[in-house]
């Protein structure tokens, strides 16, 4: 099996993230440190990950959880703010983040020790959608929604994005809720399309990602997946239970 695979499957990250790992030169196996790609795993080999042994992780283990605005979607902060993973400090296994959501954003998120199902649902082929909940400044006008559905030129981005769904559930004197469904994963993606149309982002939250959907969980609970919500995110990517 190639290392960044084995890694996956021991639930160090997924597999992009496992090359940058070990491109970076944190892993050896047998005592060797390795920085090349290809490299295959070998039953008995003896594989660390900074200095930590890895093995496979025989039971896989899936969370959604809300998180809350003011968390930081990574594993360690490098400046000290609270991460999604203070919340699973005691879980029997070790989580990750699958994606990622803004510090000052909430909503759904995944978490998993599913290393291959991670890779394939963040890979862009798989084009998961993501339903946001925005509470904007002011009230769109109908063609600035036009434009945000055809896709729109984002600040510092040279692309344009992918034609949204964008429907406006709610219409205020100083604001309005617009669902959103995007597939791509750009930096503050919505924020930035919203801001480009002229409407600033007041609240933002992600409803739904792929079958998996927030519904009544509230912000910092979380629940594990059931047989058939697991089957169906498989079954989004072809990946073989």
């Amino acid at each position: 099996m190639r290392l960044q695979k084995y890694m996956a499957t021991c639930g160090v990250a997924a597999r992009r993230k496992c090359e940058e790992i070990i491109a970076a030169g944190r892993v050896s196996v047998n005592g060797r440190i390795i920085t090349e790609m290809g490299t295959q795993v070998e039953e008995g080999d003896e594989v660390l990950v900074d200095g930590r042994r890895i093995v496979p992780e025989e039971e896989k283990r899936y969370v959604l959880y809300h998180k809350p605005a003011g968390e930081v979607t990574t594993v360690a902060d490098e400046k000290g703010r609270e991460t999604v993973m203070d919340r699973f400090r005691d879980f029997p296994v070790r989580l990750y983040p699958v994606g990622r959501l803004d510090y000052d954003s909430e909503g759904l998120l995944l978490l998993t020790n599913d290393g291959e199902l991670a890779q394939h649902l963040t890979h862009p082929s798989c084009e998961v959608d993501k339903v946001y909940l925005a509470r904007v400044s002011g009230n769109p006008t109908g063609e600035e929604i036009e434009r945000l559905r055809r896709g729109v030129f984002m600040e510092g981005d040279e692309r344009r994005t992918y034609p949204a769904q964008v429907r406006v559930v709610r219409d205020e004197a100083l604001f309005s809720d617009i669902l959103v469904t995007i597939h791509e994963g750009r930096n503050r993606q919505v924020r930035r399309m919203f801001d480009a149309v002229g409407h600033r982002v007041l609240l933002l939250r992600r409803v739904r990602f792929g079958p998996l959907e927030l519904g009544t969980l509230r912000r910092g609970e979380w629940r594990e997946l059931t047989e058939q919500e697991i089957g169906r995110l498989r079954a989004l990517c072809g990946v073989r239970g």
